[in-house]
């Protein structure tokens, strides 16, 4: 069958997110620097953020939070106002960090457009991925927007159904291997990785071997190819 329906991931993959993270952590770890070395500081926010993602989600909101919490546990309770202050200076200004198209994206998007209907799905604080899409000036382009809060088997199969497509007839582009790629194969559909510069270590995982529907991208520009090369195989 045909592919029908273009599923895309939208930080990483349409514009720059993971870069302002590092950059926000840097500034954090600089903040702390006083009270703990580097590298104790990144391994107790990492596992903050991973403990607190079942809790405040995915996002700069989830993150900022994180860092309050790892402040307290690496200089104790009586943390001085000013850095509690910075942190949270540090969090509005990932909110309001301007959008950044990735290159090539609005083209790549424009040959997707012409294979099939699109659908952004992806996960994060809902405000904040809508006002991400409403600054890319991309939302129009979609036929579907779908913000979850994490992305399994069961919820792609969920928009695979309402969008009335089988999972044959669906392909999943996106940056992360753990949510973008295995989950979308799981549920049945085409996955292509189209890796970003900067990976988050809690979005590795090993890639499939020997996955026909599975493929690794260099650009988001290359997915229409695969989608031609899919549907002649399928005519």
């Amino acid at each position: 069958m045909a592919i029908d329906l273009i599923c895309l991931d939208a930080d990483d993959t349409l514009w720059h997110n993971e870069t302002f993270f590092r950059l926000t952590y840097q500034r954090f770890a600089a903040l702390l620097a006083p009270y703990s070395e580097a590298g104790i500081v990144a391994e107790r926010l990492a596992a903050t953020e991973r403990r607190n993602l079942s809790i405040y989600g995915y996002g700069a909101k989830g993150f900022t939070l994180s860092m309050i919490e790892t402040a307290l546990d690496v200089i104790g309770d009586d943390v001085p106002r000013p850095v509690l202050s910075e942190i949270l200076t540090a969090g509005r200004e990932m909110m309001r960090h301007p959008v950044e198209v990735l290159d090539g994206v609005t083209e790549a998007l424009d040959a997707l457009a012409q294979r099939g209907r699109l659908v952004l799905v992806t996960k994060g604080d809902l405000f904040h991925q809508e006002s991400k899409l409403a600054s890319s000036g991309l939302g129009e382009r979609f036929s579907g927007i779908e913000i979850v809060s994490e992305k399994t088997p069961d919820i792609y199969r969920r928009v695979f159904a309402r969008y009335g497509a089988a999972p044959e007839q669906v392909l999943m582009a996106g940056n992360a291997m753990r949510s973008d790629v295995l989950p979308a194969l799981a549920a049945g559909a085409y996955a292509a990785l189209v890796p970003y510069e900067i990976a988050w270590d809690h979005e590795s995982d090993a890639a499939p071997v020997d996955q026909p529907r599975y493929r690794e991208l260099f650009s988001l520009g290359e997915l229409a190819g695969w989608i031609d090369e899919i549907n002649a195989a399928s005519a």
